[in-house]
């Protein structure tokens, strides 16, 4: 099939803890990358669902069609694993000794263990027998409001391969430490007070969770001990509108710290910080965005490994690797910037690797796990404007003579909480085509996205639909001032989703401002939402029904100017499907 570099862009990217191998997917077939000597080869053959490794990615679980096998990477062999059904997300214990396994994720999910001792069912509660309030329980299945969180995993094995602690989620999310013989605790902590579990990591000590009470507006980081399932309190979490927990915290340090992922608001901070037993690591400037992992630091004292962090310092459009100092000094936090991440990218750490899209760091040198893919041509000119410092962007078609009026198209994303103003080509592929039709594309990220601040992202807490529509009027004015080709007389907007929804509203709205707008499977009613994600931006809809009907585009009347795709809503002509230039007439019909 050719060399790796010509069938794909590498993803799902694992790094072994002795730093000798990288496995990742490509066209979803499982390559492995020899750091020894920088050689590839691809694991199997055919294309695999999903995989996952053991702690030194010496063994990995491949799930292929509900079939599970065990390849042995430093042997080269694949051999298929008997299972009780189709599995899915299947796991190899940190010794590479057992493979965990789901069945029946999409209903009553059980987890089973395949090992030397065969195959057996670990947790599980299946048939109509065992429904709870009319539910199914389900067994090492992330939960209903997990993904709202950022949590994707509902099980994780202990790091000696022991005990796994998984999630039954039933009524309620509950957590459980599962022994390999039976034995079995539950994880004690205040469900009623504090429903959301937002995050779990199992990665040396003990675990660590992040639970928070149903508005979000206080959480707790706890320990859990894995003998008795008993809680203990690291660290509080609070904010008067949400708490955003940072991902990849809570976690040990190697010296008994406990990371910490929170915000601070005063003595000069607006920031996303990250804090250790308390001390504070990061500087004022520094957006931390993600925690990656650690590497050792060759001139620091043992047990005192750098964290690898992905943020933002000064340009929320632009996305960083930062090497920051874990180790206490007199000096203040130390931080050093590694490399810009393109859009997409993620970083993954692991022994003395560190890795970002295609690039390897190891041993003092750059590799490569393969060719990238060729760098699109969008070149959007990026600003700062308005008083509030709003990051836009402004892509013009190709060959644009100066001089000419070209009418406006908004993109609004995919509502708030995302940014669409990256400081990489590639993520303006899609928009150069609207371009490239006669548009001067638009892309503003108003005050409800990150990158910024948390005072930025909190401000349209109850109010999104007003505050994201009078940053993105304010904006559409600043950069006419910058870019006097815009004619503001012709302003459409565009998007999906809540981008789709927001931009009905923005014709709704301001229509001073919006003339037409296409709304691709918008959202007509914030209740039907997640009711965690919901409940983030607008509070609770039984205390405040007022603030959900002023964010409903069912009681905000209908508009001839406004295209729905996907969605039906009197008033509005909609269609269930249109094409580019279906949309491209409609945004045109000035």
């Amino acid at each position: 099939m050719g060399d790796a570099g010509s069938v794909g862009y590498p993803y799902a990217v694992t790094v072994g803890a002795d730093s000798a191998r990288v496995l990742f997917l490509r066209c979803s077939e499982l390559w492995l990358l020899d750091l020894a000597d920088g050689t590839r080869r691809r694991v199997g053959a055919g294309p695999v669902d999903a995989y996952a490794t053991d702690r030194d990615a010496r063994i990995a679980a491949l799930v292929r069609g509900g079939e599970l096998f065990r390849a042995d990477l430093t042997e080269g062999t694949v051999v298929r694993v008997g299972t009780a059904g189709p599995a899915h997300d299947a796991r190899p214990d940190p010794t590479g000794t057992r493979i965990g396994y789901l069945t029946e994720p999409h209903g009553a999910a059980s987890l089973h263990v395949s090992g030397p001792d065969g195959d057996r069912l670990l947790a599980g509660e299946p048939g109509n027998a065992w429904r709870e309030h009319g539910g199914t329980i389900a067994w090492g299945v992330p939960g209903a409001s997990a993904g709202e969180f950022g949590r994707t995993r509902g099980w994780w094995w202990a790091p000696d391969g022991s005990q796994i602690l998984a999630v039954r989620s039933a009524r309620t999310v509950s957590l459980h430490l599962l022994d390999l013989d039976h034995g079995w605790v539950d994880v004690h902590w205040d469900r009623e007070t504090y429903p959301h579990l937002a995050q779990v990591r199992w990665a040396g000590g003990g675990p660590l969770i992040t639970v928070l009470r149903r508005m979000q507006q206080h959480g707790l980081v706890l320990s859990v001990d894995p003998r008795t399932g008993e809680t203990q309190v690291h660290a509080e979490l609070a904010d008067a509108r949400w708490v955003e927990p940072i991902p990849g915290t809570p976690r040990h340090l190697p010296d008994g710290r406990v990371l910490v992922g929170g915000e601070l608001a005063h003595d000069g901070f607006d920031a996303r910080c990250l804090f250790a037993d308390g001390s504070l690591l990061t500087p004022p400037g520094l957006y931390v965005r993600r925690v990656a992992g650690t590497l050792p630091r060759a001139d620091g004292p043992a047990g005192s490994p750098d964290l690898i962090v992905e943020g933002s310092l000064g340009d929320p459009a632009v996305r960083e690797i930062f090497r920051l100092r874990t180790s206490l000094g007199g000096g203040g936090p130390e931080l050093q910037r590694i490399a810009a991440l393109g859009a997409g990218e993620q970083v993954t750490v692991g022994g003395d690797v560190l890795i970002a899209g295609d690039r390897v760091w190891h041993a003092g040198r750059l590799i490569s796990l393969g060719d990238p893919p060729p760098s699109p041509s969008a070149a959007p000119v990026l600003e700062r404007v308005t008083d509030r410092r709003l990051s836009a962007g402004v892509l013009y078609p190709a060959g644009h003579v100066a001089g000419t009026r070209l009418p406006v198209l908004v993109t609004m994303g995919e509502g708030p909480g995302r940014q669409q103003v990256l400081a990489d080509p590639r993520a303006w592929r899609e928009r150069q085509r609207w371009a490239d039709s006669g548009f001067a594309v638009v892309s503003i990220d108003s005050r409800g996205t990150p990158g910024v601040a948390p005072s930025y992202e909190k401000a349209v807490h109850r109010r999104t639909a007003d505050v994201m529509l009078g940053d993105q009027a304010d904006a559409l004015r600043a950069l006419h001032g910058k870019h006097p080709d815009l004619d503001l007389g012709r302003v459409a907007a565009r998007g999906a989703g809540l981008g789709g929804w927001l931009a009905a509203m923005a014709v709704l709205r301001r229509p001073e401002v919006f003339h037409r707008a296409v709304a691709r499977e918008p959202v007509l009613d914030w209740a039907d939402l997640p009711a965690a994600f919901a409940e983030r931006y607008l509070g609770d809809r039984n205390d405040s029904p007022d603030v959900y009907a002023h964010h409903s585009l069912r009681e905000s009347g209908g508009s001839p100017d406004v295209l729905l795709v996907g969605a039906e809503l009197a008033g509005f002509p909609s269609r269930p499907a249109a094409t580019f230039e279906e949309e491209l007439t409609f945004l045109d019909g000035w």
